[in-house]
């Protein structure tokens, strides 16, 4: 394949980095990655602080206050706009763009290059008024088959790549303690407060970890549901803040299990993947595409509710860690997921050209 010259776009609120607890912001750093290793020239526009492959645009620092979006998200367009504005003159120019933020897109109509936007969340999280009017230059990628289906109205779909994740980063083992596990995004739609119910039920031991976002309604749904269970005497849940990447691939190798009570119609799950990677078994909610990542059976168990979940965890023994790796293994790599944005990636070119010999 010809050396592409790939701009990428991040989300503007977090740092793109390792320590990334958003899951865009880690497929972003793995796909940059990827195309890096093969031999494409990269650069990544995000918020200071980040880390990339390649070269990096630094588009402003993270916000103190996270509900301050807006005008966050106005400074990094605005920033990366000037930059291409500028780019697109000189021999270096850029073959396409490839979207992961969900705010940059619709601003391609003044651009001269295609643009690729992967949508990582459900639709009803998009404003409807974001599918209006989609600039020609524009074309859509899900990160899943349910997803997909919820977007099959779109012009220029071109396909779903599944996340990756670097599977030899996450050593899988055999030998499980007895904590169950719930990691992630501490907010109401990831189901924390259910996890603690499940545990309680199964009569084990439960870990959060995870990171509580400075969004107000999210700081006040863990002082609510959250933190009056970890006072508890009997210590039976206990809180892992924020955990290092190392911290992470500990708790995920050691865990008997791993709850994911989510509520939402989940289009990935990328901590279900690093879970597999690691030998041990998920048991989560049968919502969006969690059916796509977990093997009823054999790499875990898919629930219909709190107690369901409670007594699949008494089943947890019939998993074998093994299975749970070799599926990760074949399914979710890095490798995968770099060689099916590279199709995408002709599929954008070859239908720019066509659009231009129109």
């Amino acid at each position: 394949m010809t050396c592409l010259r790939i701009f990428y776009i991040a989300y503007p609120l977090l740092p793109v980095s390792e320590a990334s607890a958003g899951g865009a912001e880690q497929m972003l750093r793995v796909t940059q990655c990827q195309m890096a290793q093969r031999g494409h020239s990269t650069m990544l526009a995000a918020c200071d602080g980040s880390q990339a492959a390649g070269e990096l645009l630094p588009t402003g620092p993270p916000p103190e206050r996270p509900d301050a979006l807006p005008q966050r998200d106005a400074e990094h367009n605005r920033a990366i706009l000037q930059f291409l504005a500028r780019r697109q003159r000189t021999h270096r120019r850029f073959h396409l763009i490839h979207d992961m933020s969900g705010t940059f897109w619709p601003h391609a109509a003044v651009l001269s290059l295609p643009a690729l936007a992967t949508l990582h969340l459900p639709r009803p999280f998009y404003s409807p008024q974001m599918f209006e009017n989609i600039p020609l230059n524009v074309g859509f990628s899900c990160v899943s088959e349910s997803q997909a289906r919820s977007f099959s109205d779109f012009p220029r779909l071109f396909g779903v790549v599944r996340n990756g994740i670097e599977v030899e980063r996450f050593p899988w083992t055999a030998r499980k303690h007895s904590y169950l596990l719930w990691l992630g995004r501490i907010c109401p739609e990831k189901g924390p407060h259910l996890a603690i119910q499940a545990a309680h039920l199964a009569g084990l031991p439960l870990i959060l970890a995870g990171q509580v976002y400075p969004f107000s309604y999210h700081q006040q749904y863990f002082q609510r549901e959250i933190a009056p269970h970890l006072d508890d005497k009997l210590q039976r849940v206990c809180f892992a803040e924020a955990p290092t990447p190392e911290q992470k691939v500990h708790l995920l190798s050691h865990a008997r299990a791993l709850l994911i009570p989510s509520l939402a119609e989940e289009t990935s799950s990328l901590v279900a993947m690093e879970a597999a990677a690691c030998g041990t078994p998920v048991v989560a909610f049968r919502r969006g595409a969690l059916p796509e990542v977990v093997r009823h059976g054999a790499t875990g168990f898919l629930v219909d509710s709190v107690e369901e979940m409670a007594q699949a965890v008494g089943h947890i023994g019939e998993i074998n860690p093994a299975s749970c790796r070799r599926h990760a293994e074949q399914k979710f790599s890095a490798a995968r997921m770099g060689d099916g944005y590279e199709q995408l990636y002709l599929q954008v070119l070859g239908q720019g050209s066509a659009q231009k010999a129109a």
